[in-house]
């Protein structure tokens, strides 16, 4: 099942290349905003999956070209992102210390929206493209063989990123990484039984139509069991949180003004957004693999080489 939110927050179901209004097999949820609804929907699954499935059944939908595609987790509670979580195709001699951050849950923007670079002083502008993992139900010091148990399912996540601040901010994941916009994701939340090994997909992500990212769940140093374990051990998570899995940097690149960014991870569809930078600031889009450690040191500040890249 891909569930999304369409138009003024309706909550819908894709079926195919249509969407399906599926309000009605949850008009008995009490709520108080559409983040409120998905997370209600989500921890209680298992009473509503019955209505919904026949809701689907009973529709063909209409067109997803003739509705406007939002954020399927609006506003989450928390965004938990891990921070150097990639092998980089070998490139790395050991996994770095496992490491999170957080990120706003204002920074969330959906299909077709719009990032919008802020008026800072940073040296360059990443969009990192993440696996999201949306948690199903309230998860305390969850041992890894419990982790997928605790997995409602997945979307897909762009990580955006400041890089570089002057130097007594350069390092901060609240500079970096918080900025409203700075977390699109969808176009869905595709439920966990639809991905049968999330650790054997593939994630990729295109500026302007051209490759730049095309990399393997594989590739990660903490598999998604452990970082349920670790996550959960220091923060109790909830249904309707997301924790972003973290990113493979070989094909990171600037992003500037007029950009449209496109990611796809296998099974999850494909999510698009633009960049505005009333700056007008530019950058070259030579990307990490091309450049050296001392070019990647002078983007990111002093943070020690193995921590760069969050």
């Amino acid at each position: 099942m891909k569930l999304v939110f369409f138009d003024d927050f309706r909550l819908g179901a894709l079926k195919g290349d249509n969407v399906v209004d599926i309000g009605s097999a949850v008009s008995g949820v009490a709520h108080t905003s559409p983040q409120d609804l998905i997370s209600r929907v989500i921890a209680d699954f298992g009473s509503h999956k019955g209505a919904i499935e026949r809701a689907i059944n009973d529709s063909a939908g209409v067109p997803v070209s003739q509705v406007r595609l939002r954020a399927p987790l609006p506003e989450p509670p928390r965004i938990v992102a891990m921070a150097v979580n990639y092998m980089e195709y070998g490139t790395r001699e050991r996994a770095a210390d496992i490491d999170a951050f957080h990120k706003s849950p204002s920074c969330v923007i959906g299909n077709g929206d719009t990032v919008v670079l802020p008026e800072c002083q940073a040296t360059i502008f990443e969009a990192e493209a993440e696996l999201g993992i949306v948690i199903g139900k309230t998860a305390s010091r969850v041992q890894p063989k419990d982790a997928y148990d605790h997995i409602f399912g997945y979307t897909n996540f762009i990580d955006v990123s400041a890089r570089g601040f002057r130097p007594e901010n350069r390092g901060s994941f609240f500079w970096g990484k918080t900025w409203d916009t700075f977390g699109p994701m969808g176009p869905a939340i595709v439920t966990a039984d639809e991905v049968a090994d999330p650790m054997n997909i593939n994630i990729r992500s295109w500026i302007n139509g051209d490759l730049y990212q095309d990399y393997p769940t594989s590739d990660m140093a903490n598999a998604i069991p452990r970082i349920i374990e670790w996550v959960s051990w220091l923060t109790t998570l909830k249904p309707g949180d997301i924790v972003a899995a973290g990113t493979n940097h070989q094909g990171l690149s600037g992003v500037q003004n007029g950009d449209r960014i496109e990611l796809e991870t296998d099974g999850l569809g494909r999510l698009t957004v633009h960049v505005r930078d009333d700056l007008g600031r530019e950058w070259p889009r030579t990307t990490r693999h091309d450049k050296t450690p001392e070019q990647i040191q002078a983007i990111a500040g002093p943070a020690p080489l193995d921590r760069i890249g969050a």
